[in-house]
């Protein structure tokens, strides 16, 4: 049970918390404030070894929604990440982690994984300007990797 609690305080009430005493701050800006957090495809579908983290995502994913209608008439847009796994130090502690990056780069629609720049990249761009029109969103950044129904064990 305490997995579970530390998974949903990290996952979801910190997003919640956050926003909410950012709120009034993010309310006053010329262009509208943005929030952006990260989630992970196994909010989605089951992953190995990803257990409590799964339905503290779904949690994370619903929360965002929830926010964006709440926050969309103070012009304060919630979106959220999902990325793919990505090869960092953290990373390496987790049990199956080399195999599942070298399945998904050699799976994926793209031909590789992501990495920091990837995700970087995207939440520039719904944190900027650019990605005004967006909010309650979940962008993949995962190489194409959720687009996929099943897997051949072919390359595409």
């Amino acid at each position: 049970m305490d997995g579970f609690r530390t998974a949903m305080e990290a996952s979801v009430y910190t997003l919640v918390a956050l926003t909410r005493e950012m709120e009034e701050l993010l309310a006053k800006s010329e262009s509208g404030g943005s929030i952006v957090t990260l989630s992970y495809y196994g909010s989605q579908k089951v992953i190995p070894n990803y257990n409590v983290m799964g339905v503290a995502k779904a949690a994370l994913e619903a929360s965002v929604r929830y926010l964006a209608s709440d926050l969309g008439p103070k012009d304060i847009r919630v979106n959220a990440i999902s990325a793919g796994p990505i090869k960092t130090l953290s990373a390496a502690g987790i049990k199956g982690m080399r195999g599942m990056l070298e399945q998904m780069g050699n799976t994926t629609p793209l031909g590789r994984n992501v990495n920091i720049d990837d995700v970087g990249g995207a939440a520039v761009f719904a944190l900027s300007d650019l990605g005004r029109g967006m909010t309650g969103d979940v962008m993949y950044v995962d190489a194409g990797y959720h687009s996929l129904g099943a897997w051949s064990g072919e390359s595409p």
